[in-house]
């Protein structure tokens, strides 16, 4: 293996000029700097990057940790925060937990002491105490998509004023007999999407039914059984909310495999906005995160609080970004008579 030491004897420098010339610093002669740089170049000599970034403390690297790249949103938020990462020069190690906190504490235990410069979060559940233990420590961390009121940066959406529009539109377009499918109450953003939902009914004069509301048991494709069992049962809803829309889409499934016609006899309507969603058949009407920009800005946050790390400088009050989301009307729904 080349080292500093062999470029130096094959250039007839000092080591430290070489590492000056490598570092693109002042005071070497041109002359001096070419016969290096040329010596760099017929050993083929790469510096020990690690090395240099672990005695500056700093790795230019951060982690991305998101419950499961399968997950549709996800390649969306993990584009934004890699495309702002690169713009500052920083790389993107990505970590897939698997909705499994002692993966999650695996991850942080392998990558913290020096490695990561600082983590983006997407998968924290309500226990992920060594998350919060991070923020604690003075470790740079920003969450996004997940967020349970702790005093951590943060780039979210308002869950509960998202469901309640979507359910608000459902019950100014005529439906009356609306179900949820619902994903795990534990998660923050489900539970306010629940509460939305169910004010929506409240505030519009409808009854709350329970026998409409669909809870996730084994992942999301437990909905197309949840919501066969639904069709079969004595209320049959006129339109139905997702609360994500790879569940809208296990969801219409279920529906065409009983005979139901979409949007004629049941309307659908999800949250994201994920590219396949503009594909589907029908077109799925659907709440749109900005997804990409919930990335790009938990980047920038991070980055900022890195920054603000390496400067020995007391780091700004953590905020909460919470970003707008729009209504996207496709043919998944219609007017009731």
């Amino acid at each position: 293996m080349t080292t500093l030491k062999k470029v130096a004897e094959y250039a007839g420098v000092s080591t430290s000029t070489v590492s000056r010339v490598i570092a693109g610093k002042p005071y070497v002669k041109e002359e001096t700097r070419q016969r290096v740089l040329k010596a760099v170049q017929e050993l083929s000599y790469s510096p020990n990057i690690l090395a240099k970034s672990l005695k500056v403390g700093r790795t230019n690297t951060i982690a991305l940790m998101v419950p499961s790249i399968q997950n549709q949103m996800f390649p969306i938020v993990t584009r934004g925060v890699e495309d702002t990462a690169r713009k500052h020069g920083y790389t993107v190690i990505l970590c897939n937990t698997d909705e499994n906190i002692e993966v999650e504490k695996e991850y942080i235990r392998k990558l913290q002491n020096r490695w990561i410069d600082g983590f983006i979060v997407c998968s924290m559940l309500p226990d992920s105490d060594h998350i919060r233990k991070l923020k604690a420590d003075g470790f740079p961390v920003v969450l996004t998509s997940r967020y349970y009121g702790d005093s951590i940066d943060a780039v979210i959406i308002d869950n509960y004023r998202a469901a309640y529009e979507a359910v608000s539109y459902l019950i100014i377009t005529g439906h009356k007999k609306i179900a949820i499918a619902l994903g795990r109450r534990q998660l923050s953003l489900y539970q306010q999407r629940l509460e939305g939902y169910l004010d929506a009914l409240k505030d519009h004069g409808l009854p709350i039914d329970e026998r409409l509301i669909m809870n996730e048991t084994n992942g999301t494709n437990s909905f197309y059984e949840l919501t066969q069992k639904l069709l079969d049962g004595p209320v049959i809803p006129d339109a139905i909310f997702a609360t994500s829309d790879p569940k809208a889409i296990v969801v219409v499934r279920a529906i065409k495999d009983r005979g139901f016609r979409i949007p004629e006899d049941i309307s659908v309507l999800g949250i994201d906005n994920i590219e396949m969603s503009a594909f589907m058949e029908p077109p799925l009407t659907t709440v749109s995160q900005p997804l990409y920009e919930m990335g790009a800005l938990a980047a920038k946050k991070l980055i900022d609080l890195i920054d603000h790390k390496n400067k020995s400088e007391e780091p700004p009050a953590p905020v909460v970004d919470v970003l707008e989301t729009e209504l996207i009307i496709r043919k998944s729904t219609a007017r009731r008579k």
